[in-house]
């Protein structure tokens, strides 16, 4: 490709490992792919609980060769295919001391660019840029990347349940309980809080299921950071940009201006938390008419007592308590407000949150049967007051030593916008 550098500017890529001799990538793993899902070859939860010690080792964001990551996907077996999305195909792989010396036992999952995609080399910067940069238990890690000639790759930890959108809405998966759900809607928000409340902020700005991926724990984390955004600085109040995104989670002003915030981040997680809620999608055009755009259904029902029993998931079964519903509910309906100014902070959706948590459950609601008000009647609970000065304190530092891998890939910023 050339020089694939677009602006001379800082790159972020840390300090890393440099890359053994092919003879070393050669050797045989003596792990198999097969392994991440196979008990009786090694103890699952030892298996995870190792991974999952073994990434937070993973410090600095490494370069791997073209070589070395054919070597860990059987030269990208299609066996090997964790899934498809528009930046491109993402494989399985597990790396060791047996690809190169010094490091740790590890799956992962591998993501390379579609040349013929609908994202190209600079969102891949845009990857690089954030996620070399930002840590948080809430983000999915990068472990490395690969940029040889035009071959763009991406290596990430590997996310054991894989993504909410086919926990949600796959008809052969069982259904997430309640809680599960309100485990999994409190660390996405936690990770969009973070974000919001860096010391550079970030938009998010493609927050949707398929982009929270979720590790054995239920843990979720942010993945896919191509379209992120540097949030408005000093006077600024915005960010203008061309429309990108995912139709159906997009913030209406976003949507008709160009204008990004990071209550465009929030709009997009009040239409993930409907979704969790109602089990429907953000667009089913399967659906009769006035259905098919969750939001223009819902919304109007999530402040209407006689009607938010009719959206609620009907596979939960009556798993909630009346007061966490009403006040998940509550949060759905502002988050989801048409006015940017009258949505919460992402750090305010995190307190709301926090005490619907199955642990904090019978503290909300100690005495009331499920689905009934006191009085036996469903009743409306409103939503807590916003700590509008309040910030999320989960700040991780970033890496230190940030070096450029490779010097005709330095990082550049993010892309010009492509719709898709």
């Amino acid at each position: 490709m050339g020089n694939c550098g677009t602006r001379e500017e800082s790159p972020v890529i840390p300090n890393a490992h440099h890359p053994a001799s092919a003879s070393v990538a050669e050797k045989k793993h003596s792990r198999s792919v097969s392994d991440l899902s196979d008990p009786s070859s090694t103890p699952r939860k030892i298996f995870i609980e190792d991974s999952r010690k073994n990434a937070l080792l993973y410090t600095h964001v490494i370069p791997f060769t073209l070589f070395e990551l054919e070597t860990i996907t059987k030269s990208f077996r299609s066996d090997y295919i964790l899934g498809q999305g528009g930046f491109g195909t993402v494989y399985k792989g597990y790396i060791d001391e047996n690809l190169r010396v010094g490091l740790k036992s590890l799956p992962v999952a591998v993501k390379v660019l579609n040349k013929e995609g609908l994202q190209g080399h600079r969102e891949w910067l845009t990857e690089v840029n954030f996620l070399g940069e930002l840590r948080h238990p809430n983000l999915v890690k990068l472990i490395g990347y690969c940029c040889e000639d035009d071959h763009r790759l991406l290596v990430y930890e590997f996310m054991f349940r894989g993504s909410l959108e086919n926990h949600l809405f796959r008809k052969a998966t069982v259904s997430l309980s309640w809680s599960t759900r309100m485990v999994i809607a409190l660390g996405a928000a936690k990770g969009l809080a973070f974000l919001h409340n860096a010391e550079r902020p970030v938009i998010y700005r493609d927050f949707k299921t398929s982009n929270i991926l979720l590790d054995s724990d239920y843990t979720a984390k942010l993945s896919d950071f191509g379209l992120a955004k540097a949030g408005p600085q000093g006077d600024e109040t915005h960010v203008s940009t061309r429309v990108m995104g995912t139709y159906g989670y997009a913030a209406p002003e976003y949507v008709m201006t160009g204008h990004l915030t990071a209550r465009s981040d929030v709009y997009s997680f009040g239409v993930v938390l409907l979704e969790l809620l109602t089990g429907r999608r953000s667009v089913d055009k399967t659906r009769p008419s006035k259905e098919q755009s969750l939001v223009d259904w819902a919304r109007p029902k999530l402040n209407d007592k006689k009607k938010l029993l009719q959206i609620l998931d009907p596979r939960l079964e009556n798993q909630y308590s009346a007061k966490a519903v009403q006040k998940a509910c509550s949060l759905a309906y502002y988050c989801l407000s048409q006015n940017p100014k009258a949505r919460p902070l992402m750090s305010d959706v995190v307190e709301t949150l926090e005490p619907l948590q199955s642990s904090n459950v019978k503290e909300l609601s100690p005495s009331v049967p499920p689905m009934m008000g006191a009085g036996g009647s469903f009743a409306m609970g409103g939503f807590s007051e916003y700590r509008m000065h309040h910030r999320f304190a989960g700040t991780v530092g970033a890496p230190a030593g940030f070096r450029s891998p490779n010097p005709n890939c330095s990082p550049g910023g993010p892309a010009a916008c492509r719709v898709r």
